[in-house]
């Protein structure tokens, strides 16, 4: 997908895919190495630069974002002779030491420095708080955007610093104290509004509660019918004994008596 944008003032066409890191379009691409890769999740602020004035980290960018858009580096900083007034106070102050975090600060310093960005009573420190250095250089970084905020080119004195320290203090406690009052004021706002809605709650309750009271003393009363009385339940006759079986009698085997033998007709003898 070809994607147009500005460049450091110049215009640039590349075709790549639309969800490739602008870090990576602005270094192999367009041959920008200024700009560094410090931890890819856009944590460490090496890889800033700026969007159309709106300092961002690159590698979080998707190339489709940087269609039609103003984009400024590292190497659009210094002009066409010499360095940039903060470059310079950075090589003053000695706040460049292994280079990886340096383009970042720059950046994030052009963007503090600007008039338009920078906010009422900000200091240098919360301006590089989204930069990390990993010599932990801070000090001389620091000093280098105070050198440039005062335009003189040497180092600020303690008073001075002080002085604009307490003054931003005084601005900060100030403010806090205003969101207190503010955020107590809402609360109590609150609870007004809660005891007002629950008184409003319980009368509607109470008024409910009376209306079905009347009603219910309006409906006559159906009488209750008398019960009837229930028949005495006649006593069962007591049931007679049945009388004892009377055992049978035993029957007397009779004996029978033997045939006498007959006697023959001849004569011949008897026969049994």
């Amino acid at each position: 997908m070809k994607i147009a944008f500005a460049v450091n003032g110049s215009s640039v066409s590349v075709d790549v895919p639309p969800m490739k890191r602008l870090l990576d379009v602005l270094r192999e691409d367009v041959r920008l190495t200024g700009t560094k890769e410090g931890c890819g999740e856009g944590e460490c602020g090496a890889c800033a630069v700026l969007i159309d004035g709106v300092l961002v980290t690159s590698c979080l960018v998707p190339a489709i974002q940087a269609e039609s858009t103003e984009i400024e580096t590292v190497e659009g900083l210094a002009p066409d002779t010499g360095l940039a007034p903060l470059q310079d106070a950075f090589l003053q102050c000695n706040a460049a030491q292994c280079g990886i975090c340096t383009p970042g600060m720059l950046m994030a310093g052009r963007f503090y420095l600007d008039e338009e960005a920078r906010l009422p009573g900000e200091d240098a420190r919360e301006a590089l708080a989204g930069n990390l250095c990993r010599c932990t250089g801070y000090e001389s970084i620091v000093r280098a955007m105070e050198l440039v905020m005062l335009g003189d080119g040497s180092r600020p004195a303690k008073k001075k610093k002080a002085a604009r320290r307490k003054s931003v203090t005084k601005k900060k406690v100030a403010a806090r104290v205003a969101t207190k009052k503010k955020t107590a004021a809402k609360k109590k706002a609150v609870a007004k509004k809660a005891v007002a809605k629950k008184a409003v709650a319980k009368k509607a309750v109470a008024k409910k509660a009376v209306a079905k009271k009347k009603t219910v003393a309006k409906k006559p009363v159906a009488k209750k019918k008398p019960v009837a009385k229930k028949k005495p339940v006649a006593k069962k006759k007591p049931v007679a004994k049945k009388k004892p079986v009377a055992q049978k009698k035993t029957v007397a085997k009779k004996t029978v008596a033997r045939k006498k033998p007959v006697a023959s007709r001849t004569g011949r003898g008897v026969r049994r």
